[in-house]
């Protein structure tokens, strides 16, 4: 069966390669916060999101959505049935990195050199709604390193708010800790039951 996750990794994918063979498309579709607080061309918060980087940068997020949105569009559809399920799964896709951006924007709205690409705001969303429905499935670290999901993500939250103090490197950890967020609240507010559900597994599923 062909799913949304599937087609986001496809669309990702094309996208990506064609715009370094195209600069222009590169740099008209990057999130560049001084540029959109200057012109409002805040289609960026969308566009930034098919855009990479590298060919590492690229093949690890399509791993890691792959892995991932599979499981959570799965599981939204088995909630809210085919349709609404894809539909409320690509809205948690694309709404976790917008928001992603969000504060960068705020930020670095007046800073010429910061700019960003990656769809990494809005698979931290996917991540962060698979860990509120399966808190003590293993995540691994590194493909090696077996985590309980609930650690993986405090642990992922605390690394990417201190990494996003340091600002050191080119990796945008603001829009990772802010789509982990994103994420969180709106599968909440998709769907409530999943809060109680969480905290029930949490409890009663201590290893």
């Amino acid at each position: 069966m062909i799913t949304i996750t599937k087609t986001l990794c496809v669309l990702i994918f094309i996208i990506s390669v064609w715009a370094w063979n195209d600069r222009k498309i590169f740099n008209g579709f990057m999130h560049f916060p001084f540029k959109e607080n200057r012109d409002q061309s805040y289609y960026r918060l969308f566009t930034s999101i098919f855009l990479h980087g590298s060919w590492l940068h690229l093949l690890v997020n399509l791993f890691v959505l792959y892995s991932f949105g599979e499981a959570i569009e799965y599981q939204f559809i088995q909630i809210f049935g085919l349709t609404q399920g894809r539909i409320y799964f690509l809205i948690l896709f694309l709404l976790s990195g917008i928001l992603a951006d969000i504060p960068t924007l705020k930020k670095y709205k007046d800073d010429v050199h910061f700019r960003s690409v990656g769809a990494s705001g809005s698979i931290s969303g996917i991540m962060f709604a698979y860990v509120l429905f399966y808190p003590w499935n293993l995540l691994y670290l590194y493909g090696i390193i077996p985590i309980p999901g609930i650690v993986a993500g405090i642990g992922y939250i605390w690394y990417s708010r201190y990494a996003a103090k340091k600002e050191g490197g080119r990796i945008d950890h603001n829009a990772h800790l802010f789509g982990a967020i994103a994420g969180l609240v709106i599968t909440i507010l998709m769907y409530p039951a999943v809060l109680p559900s969480f905290f029930n597994q949490l409890i009663n599923g201590l290893p």
